[in-house]
C-alpha cells in the first residue's frame, strides 16, 4: 500500500509540474518565459551530468564541452546554412557526440577525485579554444545575431519568447523520455551494476568499459542538444555560457535533485537557476556564499543510503527500499583496469 501511494503521489506532482510547465508562457511575463527555456536547456545539461555521475559512476565537471560544442555548431550552421530547428540539434547533439568520444580514452578508464580533475581540465579546455578560435567562435565577444529558426520545414519562425519556450520544453520531454526507456534496457542495468560493483561485473564477463564508453558519448550527445536549445532561446552565445561556474552549478543541481535521478537533474537545475537568478538580485555579491552553502547543506541534510536515492526527491519522494550497493574499492591508482 505504501509503495502505491508514493506512485501515486509521483505521477500527482509530474501532473502538475507538466501543467505548470505547459501554462507558464501564458501566465509569466516574457522575461520569466525566456528564462524558463534557459533553465530547459541547462536541465538537459543535467541530464547529461546524471547519466555520468549517477548511474556511470563518473562524477563530471566537464560537461560544457559538448554543451558549448553543440551550441556553437548550431550557431554556425544557423548563421548561413539552414533555419531548420531540427537540423541544428541534429548537428549540435553530433558535436556533443564526436567531442564525447574524442575523450573517452581520457575519461572512461579513471575513477573518482582523477576523472573529476580530468572532466574539469577537458571544460576548461573546452573553453578556452572557444574563446580564441575568434573566426568561428566570435572570440570572448562571442556569437551574437543568430537569426530565428522554425520547427520543420514549412513551419513559421519562432519569432516570440513564448515560441521559443515551448519548442525547447517539446525537445526535453522527447530527448529526457527517450533517456528513461533507454536505462530500463539490459544496458542500463548493465550501467547500474558497473557503478556499484565492477568488479563482480567485469568477473560476470560484462565489457564494462564499452558500455561506460557508450553512455559518455550518449550524454556528449544530450548536452550537445542542449546547446542547440540555449542558441535557439537566446540568440547568442559567448564563452561565459560554458565557464567553471557553469560546471559547478550543473554539478550542484544534480546533488540537490539526486545524482542517480534524471528528473532530479531537471528539478536541481531550476532550483539552482532560480537561487542564481533571483536570490542573487536580492543579495548582490553573495552568490559563491549562497551556492556553497546549499551544497554543504545538501550533501549533508539529503545524502542518499541503500533505501532511497540523495537529493530532494529522495525526501519529497521516497521510492521503494533497494538493497544497499558494495562500497567502491579504489585502486592506488584510481584507474580501472
Amino acid at each position: 500500500m505504501r509503495h502505491e501511494a508514493v506512485r501515486a503521489l509521483r505521477r500527482g506532482v509530474a501532473v502538475l509540474v507538466l501543467a505548470g510547465l505547459l501554462l507558464a508562457p501564458w501566465t509569466v511575463d516574457d522575461y520569466t518565459v525566456a528564462l524558463l527555456a534557459r533553465t530547459l536547456a541547462l536541465g538537459l545539461v543535467g541530464v547529461s551530468v546524471a547519466l555520468l555521475t549517477g548511474v556511470a559512476g563518473l562524477p563530471t565537471l566537464g560537461q560544457t564541452a559538448p554543451y558549448a560544442a553543440g551550441a556553437y555548431a548550431s550557431a554556425v550552421v544557423g548563421s548561413g546554412l539552414s533555419d531548420v530547428a531540427v537540423v541544428h540539434l541534429a548537428v549540435a547533439a553530433a558535436a556533443g557526440a564526436a567531442l564525447a568520444a574524442a575523450t573517452v580514452p581520457l575519461v572512461v578508464y579513471a575513477r573518482g577525485v582523477i576523472v573529476l580533475m580530468i572532466t574539469l581540465a577537458i571544460g576548461e579546455l573546452a573553453v578556452t579554444v572557444v574563446g580564441r578560435w575568434r573566426s568561428v567562435t566570435g572570440g570572448t565577444d562571442g556569437l551574437a545575431g543568430v537569426p530565428p529558426v522554425r520547427p520543420l520545414w514549412g513551419l513559421p519562425v519562432l519569432a516570440t519568447d513564448r515560441a521559443r519556450y515551448l519548442y525547447a520544453l517539446v525537445v526535453v520531454a522527447v530527448l529526457v523520455g527517450a533517456v528513461l526507456l533507454i536505462l530500463r534496457t539490459r544496458a542500463g542495468l548493465v550501467l547500474r551494476a558497473g557503478r556499484d560493483d565492477e568488479a563482480r561485473l567485469r568477473a560476470s564477463g560484462h565489457r564494462v568499459s564499452a558500455h561506460v564508453a557508450a553512455v559518455h558519448v550518449a550524454a556528449g550527445a544530450v548536452a550537445g542538444a542542449a546547446g542547440s536549445l540555449l542558441v535557439v532561446a537566446q540568440q547568442f552565445i559567448s564563452p561565459a555560457d560554458f565557464g567553471f561556474d557553469t560546471s559547478a552549478l550543473l554539478l550542484l543541481g544534480v546533488v540537490v535533485g539526486g545524482v542517480a535521478s534524471v528528473g532530479g537533474a531537471l528539478v536541481g537545475a531550476a532550483i539552482v537557476v532560480a537561487a542564481r537568478d533571483w536570490l542573487f538580485g536580492v543579495l548582490p555579491g553573495h552568490a559563491p556564499l549562497v551556492l556553497g552553502v546549499a551544497f554543504v547543506v545538501t550533501v549533508y541534510l539529503l545524502p542518499g543510503d541503500g533505501h532511497r536515492p540523495s537529493g530532494v526527491r529522495g525526501r519529497l519522494l521516497p521510492g521503494p527500499r533497494a538493497r544497499a550497493s558494495a562500497p567502491e574499492r579504489p585502486t592506488p591508482t584510481g584507474v580501472r583496469a
